[in-house]
């Protein structure tokens, strides 16, 4: 049996949870997130505890099993306290600009300025112009959004300048030999 999909997911004050026939709706002072549930696995409510459960052992059932249950406990997680995934920007005049939390300018050495719009469900904060904040309830599309501002420009490996997470080591390479 899975450890992690064994694991109850308790569910805090002011948060319900409704559940139909294969899907599963959470709702709390954030917001409300749903999700399908995956083919034969199950979710009970027990008072103020949730449990996820699978017909059989088939291989399918195990690896959904656990995987089903983290993303429950995620959506209970998001409407309560919400996700937030930090970018750094490193170069000079690289630079971000909030135009509105739901879009921000960034100056990563092209010819133009790149402007990037933030899906529903998640905001953007930029509290000094090399730092980049993406909020929102779910997890899943939150760590999307930040690897696509990743993507725009990558931290290089000579210099280390690009957009990265914050925290992110970025492995150097060592330069021209000189004679």
């Amino acid at each position: 049996m899975s450890r992690i999909g064994r694991t109850p997911i308790p569910v805090p004050q002011g948060v319900t949870v409704a559940l139909d026939q294969g899907a599963v709706t959470v709702t709390g002072p954030q917001g409300s997130l749903a999700r399908q549930l995956p083919q034969g696995i199950t979710i009970s409510q027990d008072g103020d505890v949730l449990t996820v459960a699978r017909p059989d052992d088939e291989r399918e059932h195990r690896a959904l099993h656990g995987l089903t249950r983290s993303l429950v406990a995620n959506m209970v997680t998001g409407v309560t306290q919400g996700f937030t995934k930090e970018l750094e920007i490193v170069g000079v005049g690289y630079r971000a600009n909030a135009r509105s939390p739901q879009a921000i300018e960034l100056a990563l050495g092209f010819s133009h300025p790149v402007v990037v719009d933030a899906p529903d469900g998640v905001s953007f904060e930029v509290p000094v112009p090399t730092r980049i904040v993406v909020r929102g309830i779910d997890k899943e599309l939150v760590g999307q959004v930040a690897a696509n501002i990743r993507k725009i420009r990558k931290p290089e490996p000579y210099k280390g300048k690009g957009v990265r997470y914050a925290g992110e080591r970025v492995l150097r390479k060592a330069g021209k030999a000189a004679k």
